[in-house]
């Protein structure tokens, strides 16, 4: 079968590979949608340090082909979204209904097991995020797996296995945004655009999108931003002429950036929350005042793939789209084959697509 390698730092290709059968508690998928995620392409270039080589890809959606044994959740010919974070629903974290910390979720490169079934000329080669789906098939654990609806397009499922997710669960989950509140967002990508219409359906009155491209602001206004941005200029200066001089409820960081977690915490009003959701480098970081905490009251908060229980908020978020409350389809810019991989790496790293889904 074909698959996305990346076989070290800035290589990677379309290869072909073997794929072992699920064993007891895996389950094997035909992928028919992955998308092109910014984190594929952070493994490519090192900013996510990884085993390499390792097949790509983390966000998707395909039919399940075969079950190991012991698999009881799903079956042949489910239709089904992959989580890159398992939920194994026995440890501290899955029982207090916080399962994007599951205790399995261990960066090794492998199955549950810590072994994968993929390999490369005879070689057992690596898997991103216990998934590796931007391929035709892929062995993924149980514990990664949700049926969904059947009429629900593939595209559009693959984008809840990763940005939708984690941008719309970043504010209706993590934040906790409030009707009527004032919100910025720094970084108006697939995630930050996610963010936005999570601002949106929680009720936000104010949304304030902020980037340098103003085509990614403009896109932001259709996605329900009410206002715009650019933070070439001081952006906590004009976020706080756009309140009143008080700062946002909810400021965002979506990009992974030291410098936008400040600014994100300086439009941040006093007793306001700035919520991270970019992963930055290792070696970045952010400096706040120690005397500013307490006299502020404010909050700074990660947020992991939008607080996700994903066996739950998969199929809710699909049903929100359902009812034509959060816009997927305008999130795709372009579909690929598999074998147009570089190129869909050469548009997400020049900023052409807000998502680019592989389509098998």
């Amino acid at each position: 079968m074909k698959a996305v390698v990346a076989h070290e730092i800035n290589k990677f290709s379309v290869e072909n590979v073997d794929l072992a059968e699920p064993k007891a508690g895996e389950v094997l998928v035909k992928m028919k949608a992955t998308g092109i995620c910014h984190s594929d392409l952070s493994i490519i270039n090192g900013t996510i340090s990884w085993k390499l080589p390792s097949v790509l890809g983390h966000e998707g959606a395909g039919v399940v082909e075969k079950t190991g044994e012991l698999v009881t959740q799903v079956k042949p010919g489910d239709h089904v979204v992959l989580s890159f974070i398992p939920n194994c629903g026995e440890c501290y974290s899955c029982l207090r209904s916080e399962p994007y910390h599951c205790k399995e979720n261990k960066p090794h490169g492998g199955l549950l097991d810590g072994t994968s079934r993929v390999s490369l000329n005879g070689k057992e080669i690596a898997v991103m995020s216990f998934l590796g789906n931007m391929a035709e098939y892929c062995v993924v654990p149980e514990a990664c797996v949700v049926s969904v609806d059947k009429e629900i397009d593939f595209k559009a499922a693959a984008l809840v296995g990763c940005g939708v997710t984690t941008g719309v669960g970043a504010a209706i989950k993590t934040a906790a945004v409030e009707p009527g509140s004032t919100v910025a967002v720094f970084g108006c990508g697939g995630v930050g655009l996610n963010v936005i219409q999570g601002a949106k359906i929680a009720g936000a009155a104010q949304v304030i999108a902020v980037d340098l491209s103003e085509e990614k602001m403009e896109i932001a206004k259709t996605f329900g931003a009410t206002h715009t941005v650019n933070p070439a200029n001081p952006a906590h200066k004009e976020i706080k002429a756009l309140t009143n001089g008080i700062g946002v409820d909810y400021a965002f960081e979506v990009v992974g950036s030291g410098k936008l977690v400040e600014a994100c915490f300086k439009s941040t009003r006093i007793n306001g929350s700035t919520i991270l959701v970019g992963v930055g480098r290792a070696d970045d970081s952010f400096t706040i005042n120690a005397m500013i905490m307490p006299f502020t009251g404010k909050t700074i908060k990660g947020s992991l793939y939008g607080n996700a229980n994903f066996k739950v908020d998969f199929p809710m978020y699909l049903d929100l789209y359902k009812q034509g409350k959060l816009d997927l389809d305008r999130l795709i810019t372009r579909t690929y084959s598999i074998d147009e991989a570089p190129e869909a790496f050469e548009d997400l790293e020049s900023g052409k697509n807000t998502r680019g889904v592989i389509v098998y």
